[in-house]
Order: C-alpha cells, then structure tokens, then sequence
C-alpha cells in the first residue's frame, strides 16, 4: 500500500431536501416511475441554464443517482457539467425551488440557474 488513497466522487449529490421534495411530488402524483431530470440547456445570462423536469422513462445513457428511494436523472451532455454538484431544494421569500450548487461553474448569475464553465 502506497499510502495514496484514490478517491472518486459522487457523480451527483442529492440534499435532504430535495430528496424529500421529490418524494412528496411524487406520492402527489401517484406515480412511483416518476424520477427527477436534471438538465442543462444553453441561453441564461450567463451562458448555461439549469432545467428540472419529471420524467418516467430513463435513457440508456442516463446516469442515475438514487438516494433514500428518489431517482435523478442526468443524460451525458448536461451530466458533464453536472459532475460533483449538489442538488438541493429551497423555500424562501423569492418562493420554492430546486438549485444547483455547482463546483464546474466559474461564474453564476443573480438568479442562481445559469451559469458558465
């Protein structure tokens, strides 16, 4: 043993509560299929944005990430911007969302859902 350690993060991180979020929107709609899509999309002020949606079918080239019974999706072209960020959900006075909290992103706008590398 060298005395190296490799480690290889999480290709995504899902907080608390989004995974409680999701869970709720999901026993709403009575659908247990259903998995949250996280995506990246061109435009945004800063060059990237983010996108969420619900889905129920899964891509073969998705990565999936599960976590405490919640699925999330990423297809290979927003997951490459995706790796080793956080999925998280906030309620605050600017209302409910889901956010990203990106460690790629060099720049990030006022709103927080877009970005640049």
């Amino acid at each position: 043993m060298s005395g190296i350690e490799t480690f290889t993060p999480m290709p995504l991180y899902i907080s608390e509560n989004a995974v409680a979020k999701v869970r709720s929107l999901v026993e709403e709609e009575g659908n247990p299929d259903l998995k949250l899509r996280v995506f990246v999309t061109g435009g945004g002020c800063s060059g990237f944005q983010y996108g969420f949606s619900f889905d129920e079918l899964v891509a073969e080239d998705d990565t999936i990430v599960e976590k405490d019974g919640v699925s999330v999706l990423a297809d290979p072209l927003s997951f490459q911007y995706l790796n080793g960020s956080t999925v998280d959900y906030e309620e605050g006075l600017q209302g409910s969302r889901f956010t990203i909290t990106n460690p790629n992103a060099t720049t990030t706008c006022g709103c927080g859902s877009s970005f640049s590398v």
